[in-house]
Order: structure tokens, then C-alpha cells, then sequence
């Protein structure tokens, strides 16, 4: 018998084998403490901050996530474009333009129910892309033909822009959870078409950071204007930024979102 709730934690941006430890030790306990259903991540920066690989792919999927969304970091690692068939519980970006690889949207099965994944990159302060909102009216059809549970995560830089997404699409999705600029904020609601909405989940990875990074190198990079290699932080407290959504599965509407913060005891983790 399917149920009539399903619990949802998303996990925001994992950056680096810091954020994958991070992520590791902290979901068992999550996943209990709210009774989670499915998880789902953005793993746009697991691999050394950029892109993710089929080891860390396979390797997170092993720990308990059980889909991954991406971003404008997907395509550097070349394997990623190379394998993309091997991907199968990954979604990139659906307005990238006609023709690219990888799978445009995702439907999964939680406990007998469908749960549909849409990803979609912004546009305001980021890259060329074609138009999220004519890619969400594109593909938003292909996954209503299997189910009205669908979650949505709108990878772009502008709150304006996220919001104009959730009040584009509220009541026509389940949930809109904002990604990439790696500060949780605190504006999560139910919107009035009964959307669960948040602005930006977070990052997953190390605290003493500057949304990740190495912050001399950052600093470095800002206050010289001169090409400076970003590296994932490797020491110190561990944060992990999440929000769990509870979701009707008769309506297919959002009762609930909820933002999730935890910090750890310091860590020292290299990359690999």
C-alpha cells in the first residue's frame, strides 16, 4: 500500500571529500530523526569542488542518496560526458540546448509512489543558457503524465530570479529548493499554491571556508583580480545544510519544509 506522505531531504551543494564525509556520517541519524522516505543531492561540487565522478557517484549512492541533481559544474570532469549513460539516478540541467547529454528530467520510485526530479540552471550573473522557465513548461508535461510529486532544483545565483521561479511555477510542483551559491537562507514557506520554496539549501562541506573553498586562495583571487586555482577546504568543523519537505501524495502539494543545520566536530580530510 503506497503511503499517504512521503519525507524528502534534499541535501545542498556537497563540496569536495570534505562535504562527502560530512554528508556520510551525518545522514544515517538524519535520515532516522525524520523519518526520511528519499534523499536527494546536489552534487555539482563533490569532485575536488567541480562536477562528481562515477566513484563518488556509486559511493554516495552506497551511503544513502538516492538521486542526484547538478549544475552549471556538470560537464568538468570529462567522464561525466563520456559516461553519462552510467549516471542513471542523475539529472542535469534541463535548459542546456537540443542535443546535449544526460538526462533532462528523472522519475524515481519511493516506497510505490513516483517521485518526478526536474534541474534547472538560472541565468542572471551565470553562463548563456537557454530559458529555465520555457525548459520547465518543456519537460514539466513529461513528468505529469507519471505523477504529481515533482521537486525542483533551480541552480542560479539571483534570490530575484528564484523567486520568480517559485511564484512561475507554484502549484504546478511540489517543491522549488534553490542551489549554488552555497548560503542557506532563511526564507523557506509554503507558497500560496501549496509549493514548499526555499530560496537556497546551503552547502554540505567545511564551515571555515569561503563557500568551500580555501579562503587565502579566494581572498587572494578577489584582491589581486589574477587567476588564482580554487581548492576545497581540508580542516575544521563540518556543515551540512539541508532542508527535509514533507509531501502530500494524493495532492501532490508541499505540508511541510524545513530547513536543516549541523555542524560537526573539526575534521581534517584531503581530497582524493
Amino acid at each position: 500500500m503506497s503511503p499517504d506522505k512521503l519525507k524528502l531531504l534534499f541535501i545542498g551543494d556537497i563540496v569536495g571529500a570534505f562535504g562527502r564525509v560530512v554528508a556520510k556520517r551525518l545522514l544515517p541519524d538524519l535520515k532516522k530523526e525524520f523519518s526520511i522516505d528519499v534523499t536527494i543531492a546536489n552534487g555539482e561540487n563533490c569532485a575536488h569542488g567541480f562536477s562528481i565522478t562515477e566513484k563518488i557517484y556509486n559511493d554516495l549512492l552506497t551511503a544513502g542518496v538516492d538521486a542526484f541533481t547538478m549544475g552549471n559544474h556538470v560537464w568538468e570532469k570529462k567522464e561525466v560526458a563520456q559516461k553519462i549513460d552510467l549516471f542513471e539516478k542523475m539529472a542535469r540541467p534541463a535548459n542546456y540546448p537540443p542535443g546535449t547529454p544526460g538526462k533532462d528530467h528523472l522519475i524515481i520510485d519511493v516506497k510505490g509512489v513516483k517521485l518526478g526530479l526536474l534541474n534547472l540552471n538560472g541565468r542572471i550573473f551565470m553562463q548563456c543558457m537557454d530559458c529555465p522557465f520555457q525548459a520547465a513548461d518543456r519537460v514539466l508535461p513529461k513528468l505529469k503524465e507519471q505523477t504529481d510529486l515533482v521537486l525542483v532544483d533551480f541552480h542560479a545565483e539571483a534570490s530575484s530570479e528564484k523567486y520568480a521561479m517559485g511564484y512561475y511555477l507554484d502549484g504546478k510542483v511540489s517543491a522549488i529548493v534553490g542551489t549554488h551559491t552555497h548560503v542557506q537562507t532563511a526564507d523557506e514557506r509554503l507558497l500560496p499554491g501549496g509549493t514548499g520554496f526555499i530560496s537556497d539549501v546551503g552547502m554540505t562541506g567545511p564551515i571555515d571556508s569561503i563557500i568551500g573553498m580555501r579562503k587565502e586562495q579566494v581572498m587572494r583571487r578577489m584582491i589581486r583580480q589574477m587567476p588564482e586555482r580554487l581548492e576545497p577546504a581540508s580542516e575544521g568543523p563540518g556543515l551540512f545544510n539541508g532542508v527535509v519537505v514533507t509531501l502530500d501524495v494524493k495532492t501532490g502539494k508541499a505540508l511541510e519544509i524545513q530547513r536543516i543545520r549541523r555542524i560537526t566536530e573539526p575534521l581534517k580530510v584531503e581530497e582524493n
